[in-house]
């Protein structure tokens, strides 16, 4: 059973900077893809970044590109989200979130599995 949890969320300044985790369990990794993604209240989940966890690739959406950094850990079996920069429309609950290593890795729909979520607060 694949367990997702996130941690490291909270309220922050306009250009400030958060680093979320997400430790996951239940099985090798190696073969998943993991993603970041975020929802606002009466929007969308939204795509953020994902990363191959074989060989640490990475793909970010445009709307956060050049501010978040997606990472892992081996060893500690987590994934990271820097985040910097931040602003009020980053205001979210952020996900982490793993697939197999098949399909489109931006829509929501292909993950398999979800942590619970953590909010960022940006204040202006």
């Amino acid at each position: 059973q694949v367990q997702l949890v996130e941690s490291g969320g909270g309220l922050v300044q306009t250009g400030g900077s958060l680093r979320l985790s997400c430790a996951a369990s239940g099985r090798a990794f190696s073969s998943y893809v993991m993603g970041w993604f975020r929802q606002a209240p009466g929007k969308e989940r939204e795509f953020l970044a994902t990363l191959r966890w074989r060989d640490a690739s990475t793909y970010y959406a445009d709307s956060v590109k050049g501010r978040f950094t997606i990472s892992r850990d081996n060893f500690k079996n987590e994934v990271h989200l820097q985040m910097n920069s931040l602003k009020p429309e980053d205001t979210a609950v952020y996900y982490c979130a793993a697939k197999q290593a098949y399909g489109n890795n931006w829509i929501v729909g292909n993950y398999g599995y979800w942590g619970q979520g953590t909010q960022v607060t940006v204040s202006s």
